[in-house]
């Protein structure tokens, strides 16, 4: 038996053992917001007659809810986006750790935190995008945006949004705190707008000509690959070159999408049986069809519209550690006026 039959295998009995022993019920609290996650939910319950109640919200508020709801709060499991975000609920105490053998083995240590209280489940590269028509040598690193010659040409989100916060924090994790600041002062200076806007609206700001290099994960792009999406014709994509970051230094910055069981989970063994499940063959190459999200399990395979992106190196870098330079990542926002 393979070493991948065996994870497989391992997964499958967990929810066949699960479906045998009792139907019940499983509460996810999810800020994961994404109508193709309808058909991991329904498979699941297929095939252990478990029912999932959803309760879904931003994350910060799911978290400040299991908080105030406390040792009765009916959470299972809390499912997120951004290492940060997992994080800040193990550091608000809403989660527990848990004993997989089949989590620990198939999700890769850097995906995982070090006391088992969340796994990832997806990744998306947050990679540069840019004009082909206007960029002739587009940035090759994240460094490389804080060059005076792309000054007037970078679009880019606000620093409130949690994926500017942990790109930076990798930054500083990988460059240090003074190089990160420098990076953030000559990224501010580059501006072409004032930050605004979600990631799709960077990919739209090359269409308008408003920016001639944006940031963006790589799942807005690819998605607008695989169906249409608003401002983002083929035509125009037609006209949008792409660089994975860093492929001679750190790699490409990846975001994640995990989740935990709750601390006060009343329906413990359900809620271990889904992360089981998430980890899963069938669940991660779903997170790339449906979600066009690279899958977190090594060697599971890609959709169509992630795979035209091309290969890369992702940065190894532990987001868990990442996650902790969040705060030096705000007050770095703040004292270079990235708004």
């Amino acid at each position: 038996m393979t070493a991948k039959t065996y994870f497989v295998t391992l997964a499958a009995a967990a929810i066949t053992a699960t479906s045998a022993a009792a139907e019940g019920e499983l509460n996810l609290y999810s800020s994961r917001h994404y109508d193709t996650d309808e058909r991991l939910y329904s498979e699941f319950t297929e095939a252990t007659g478990i029912t999932i109640n959803r309760i879904e919200g931003k994350a910060d508020e799911l978290i400040e809810r299991m908080k105030a709801e406390g040792a009765n709060s009916p959470a299972d499991i809390l499912l997120t986006v951004d290492t940060s975000r997992l994080e800040r609920a193990k550091d608000a105490g809403v989660l527990q750790s848990i004993e997989s053998e089949t989590l620990e083995a198939r999700i890769p240590a850097n995906l995982q935190d070090g006391d088992n209280q969340w796994f990832g489940f997806s990744q998306r590269a947050r990679i540069i995008f840019y004009d082909k028509n206007d960029v002739a040598n587009p940035p090759a690193t994240y460094v490389d945006l804080a060059d005076p010659a792309y000054k007037g040409q970078v679009c880019h989100r606000s620093s409130s949004n949690v994926y500017s916060q942990t790109l930076l924090s990798a930054v500083i994790q990988n460059h240090g705190e003074e190089a990160a600041k420098g990076w953030a002062q000559g990224v501010v200076d580059n501006f072409a707008r004032s930050p605004q806007g979600g990631d799709t609206d960077q990919l739209r700001g090359l269409v308008s000509g408003e920016c001639d290099i944006s940031i963006s994960n790589t799942y807005y792009f690819a998605r607008a690959i695989r169906k249409d999406v608003d401002g983002l014709p083929a035509d125009a994509r037609a006209n949008i070159g792409w660089v994975f970051p860093a492929q001679n230094a750190e790699g490409a910055h990846m975001n994640l999408s995990g989740g935990g069981v709750a601390a006060n989970a009343p329906n413990k063994e359900n809620a271990i049986a889904f992360m089981e499940y998430l980890a899963s063959d069938q669940a991660q190459q779903y997170f790339s069809a449906g979600n066009d999200e690279y899958p977190a399990v090594p060697g599971v395979g890609l959709s169509p519209s992630v795979a035209a992106l091309g290969l890369f190196r992702p940065d190894g870098v532990d987001l868990t550690e990442v996650a902790k330079n969040v705060p030096t990542a705000q007050k770095i926002f703040n004292e270079v006026g990235w708004e």
